[in-house]
Order: structure tokens, then C-alpha cells, then sequence
């Protein structure tokens, strides 16, 4: 039976965190119970920011994927691999960057975010300019009919549309043009109310210990204007409220909106429940973790399956775009 197929890909770069597991790992599982599903670490991507400290890519590599396998990826049910070991992701990414316009480029909204957020690196080379276009070559290698994106990255998919078309009015129709995939993602802040990343060391991740949880969740922001214990408190507000959304029950958040409001449950013995709660979450990704650390080479032959599949596939699109080129 036809099954559409999806792409999606993260980048290497440290251990995971619960805003991975919720934004993209819990809906990759639901996606490979349906459609025939590729997912691969982004280790060229990396390079674009990490390109002058590349030591530490390869082993967040392996950490990643027994993060993926631990959360419920199955080799069985979807395809994972290394990007950078498949070199033809490489050659469609020259052969499209000779037909893309470098405004095309120069338009995308996060290439002057990125550089505003990360201005304490040179990002000034055509590896971050041009990392949309391989992008595209990760997505169309493969003949995506979906990606499974963020609001904040349907503009690449649009590019990748863009760049897969202007492709097929000049060479003929070898690409189909992929849609962005939107998904409804919980939102998980950081334990300091900002954005849940290792480079504010503000994650609680995939990979913490109980204790480790228990900590961090005591450290989480709540209510700013709750000052007393015997002060109402106001959940729409609070950090620790919307975790219980995602790793409470539903009778725990009905609980927990009612006793805050009224002042009939603290803070300190909130956070308690919730670190609790998401112990209780990931214990089974916990036990997998272990079993993968156990046997690493299990890890690996997951890997080096993935890519022989993958690069069976992309060497195919490869031939069929050099025959539309003419230079095969």
C-alpha cells in the first residue's frame, strides 16, 4: 500500500531535552505508524554554526539516536541515518546551488535572526547562507511529500518548493513539491521562563537523572506575583502549569488550577508533584537509555542500516538528475 513519505532531520548539537521530546520526538513516533518516515542527524547542519569547535558532533550523534530509539523511533518502522554519510546530499546541494538566486537566500527570515542571535560567531560564510539550499537537497533527495515543521520553518519548505520547481521547469519533472506538515506543539520554557536551550543551561533533559529533575524543577519559575505562600496564584502565568499540561493527568491539572487560584496549594510542594510526574514519564525512555548504553553497537547498526536504505534511494535521485541535466 502507497504511504506518503516524510522527512524531518535535528541537529547533533548535545543532549536532548524535554522541549525536543515533546516538539518533534513524540510526533515522529505517531508519524511512523502512518506514513514511510526518514529521519536523520543533521551533522552538516551543525557545521554551519560549529564549524570552528566540529570535536564534539560525532558523539552528540550517538547520544541523539539513542534519545530517538529510547522515545519509540523503531528501525523497524522508519529510517535513520547520518546525513554527512551520504555523500549525495553533497552533490545535489552543488548542482541546486547553480540555479538558486542568492536572494532567495538572503530572504529567508531566520538567516538574519540567527545572525542576531548568535553575534558572537561569524556567520558570514556561504555554508550559513546557503544552508537552506541543502535544506532542500536533504528533502528532495528523497522525494518528500511532507515535513513536518514549526510556523518558524514553513519559509524553508516554501524555498524548498521554490528551488524543486525552478528545477523542474528547466530540466523536467523529476521532483515533487513537498508541503510543510503543521503540528500542534506544546510549548516548554526553560526553568527560567526563556527558551528551553543548553546555552542558557536552563533544560531539564531527556537523559537527567531523577535527582537531576527533582532539582531543576525546584529551581522553575512560577507565578511572579505570587509572593506568599497564602497569596492566590494565577496558572495561566506559570512555567511549572504548563509542564503539567504535557506530563500530568488530566485530574492533576484540573487539581492544580483549582488549588493555586485559591492558595490551597505552594509552590514548593507543586513543583514536587510535577518533578514527580515527569519521572514517572520518562522512566521507560530511562530504561531503553540503558539498555542502548549497555550495547552500543546496537546503536550503530541501526545507523549504518539507515544509511545503506537511504543511500540506496538518494544514489536513484541522484542518476535521475544528472540524466535531466545531461552530464550523466
Amino acid at each position: 500500500m502507497f504511504r506518503e513519505r516524510v522527512l524531518s532531520g535535528m541537529r547533533p548539537s548535545g543532549k536532548l531535552h524535554l522541549g525536543n521530546l515533546v516538539g518533534a520526538l513524540d510526533n515522529w513516533r505517531k508519524l511512523q505508524e502512518k506514513y514511510e518516515c526518514f529521519f536523520f542527524a543533521a551533522d552538516w547542519h551543525a557545521l554551519t554554526t560549529e564549524y570552528s569547535n566540529p570535536g564534539n558532533i560525532q558523539e552528540s550523534i550517538r547520544e541523539m539516536m539513542i534519545d530517538w530509539l529510547s522515545a519509540g523511533l523503531s528501525p523497524e518502522k522508519c529510517v535513520l541515518f547520518a546525513q554527512s554519510r551520504i555523500k549525495e546530499h553533497a552533490e545535489l546541494h552543488l548542482l541546486l546551488s547553480m540555479i538558486t538566486p542568492v536572494p532567495w537566500l538572503e530572504r529567508v527570515p531566520s538567516y538574519k535572526e540567527q545572525q542576531e542571535e548568535l553575534g558572537n560567531r561569524d556567520l558570514s560564510t556561504y555554508g550559513f547562507l546557503g544552508y537552506p539550499l541543502l535544506q532542500t537537497a536533504d528533502i528532495i533527495i528523497y522525494k518528500a511529500h511532507k515535513v513536518p515543521v514549526g510556523i518558524d520553518q514553513v519559509p524553508h519548505v516554501e524555498l524548498c518548493r521554490e528551488i524543486a520547481r525552478r528545477f523542474n521547469f528547466f530540466y523536467g519533472p523529476v521532483f515533487p513539491l513537498p508541503e510543510p506538515m503543521l503540528t500542534e506543539v506544546p510549548k516548554l520554557l526553560g526553568i527560567d521562563g526563556r527558551k528551553m536551550s543548553k546555552s542558557y543551561d536552563n533544560a531539564i533533559y531527556i537523559s537527567d537523572s531523577p535527582q537531576e529533575i527533582r532539582l531543576k524543577a525546584s529551581q522553575m519559575f512560577t507565578d511572579p506575583n505570587r509572593i506568599k505562600r497564602t497569596d492566590p496564584g494565577n496558572p495561566d502565568i506559570c512555567n511549572v502549569f504548563s509542564f503539567h499540561h504535557v506530563f500530568s493527568p488530566p485530574e492533576t491539572v484540573e487539581r492544580v488550577n483549582v488549588d493555586c487560584r485559591r492558595a490551597a496549594l505552594g509552590c514548593v510542594e507543586d513543583k514536587k508533584h510535577l518533578a514527580e510526574n515527569i519521572i514517572a514519564y520518562l522512566t521507560p525512555i530511562h530504561e531503553e537509555r540503558a539498555r542502548y548504553l549497555q550495547s552500543p553497537h546496537l546503536v550503530e547498526e541501526v545507523v549504518e542500516d539507515g544509511c545503506r536504505k537511504a543511500r540506496v534511494m538518494a544514489a536513484q535521485t541522484i542518476a535521475e538528475v544528472r540524466t535531466a541535466m545531461k552530464i550523466s
